[in-house]
């Protein structure tokens, strides 16, 4: 689409701290005018990832279990808690520079919920917001899609995991974003179909493309 106001890259399955690596890069390459906001897809192996306002206390884990299940730990500079990826969750990067949208960081995690809202609906699947929490969640109650973000100079990194067909029981290992009372989801479990990662990708694509222009 010749008008979308972003790039677009899919990298496939990559090491989160590759990810990371190449995340800051082109953040830095908007910041110096060489390139335009970029929007990321990818996957990641399993890791578990603590934002700025998360503790290693809601890992559940043993250290001797994630050595042995080769899952590190990252603490990195987001906003959140604690969550996990692993493989066939879509890990969405946008990398934007508000400054072209809106300087507005409460809009932007409300129009990262709307593109999941929009994306899961196409699947059939019925997702809403909680007061007081980020994130996107089936009947208030499962969380399908967790959000965090970290802004510098309006430019704006990590962003949200929508689970699609990943194994959800791995998030055992964790207190998922701090809220023990709740549980997660994933598109194909809601839905009790096969569900093409790839369709699901594109939906998700196509939603950014509407919202961001």
């Amino acid at each position: 689409m010749n008008n979308v106001a972003f790039d677009f890259e899919d990298w496939g399955l990559i090491d989160f701290q590759a990810a990371w690596k190449r995340q800051k890069q082109i953040a830095e390459d908007i910041r110096l005018g060489r390139r335009r906001s970029t929007l990321v897809f990818c996957q990641h192996p399993t890791v578990i990832t603590i934002g700025r306002n998360g503790t290693d206390a809601n890992i559940v884990a043993s250290n001797e279990y994630l050595e042995k299940k080769g899952v590190y730990v990252a603490p990195i500079n987001r906003g959140g808690d604690v969550t996990l990826h692993n493989p066939g969750q879509l890990v969405g990067y946008p990398i934007f520079r508000l400054t072209d949208f809106r300087e507005d960081l409460h809009w932007f995690l409300r129009a990262i919920e709307e593109c999941i809202i929009e994306t899961i609906a196409t699947f059939g699947i019925i997702g809403g917001r909680e007061p007081g929490l980020t994130g996107v969640w089936v009947e208030g109650q499962r969380k399908i899609c967790a959000i965090g973000i970290h802004c510098s100079r309006w430019i704006t990194t990590h962003g949200f995991a929508l689970n699609v067909t990943n194994d959800v029981d791995e998030f055992s290992m964790i207190i998922p974003c701090g809220i023990s009372d709740r549980s997660v989801c994933s598109i194909q479990q809601e839905t009790r179909d096969k569900i093409d990662f790839a369709d699901v990708s594109e939906a998700c694509r196509t939603a950014f493309e509407k919202f961001f222009f």
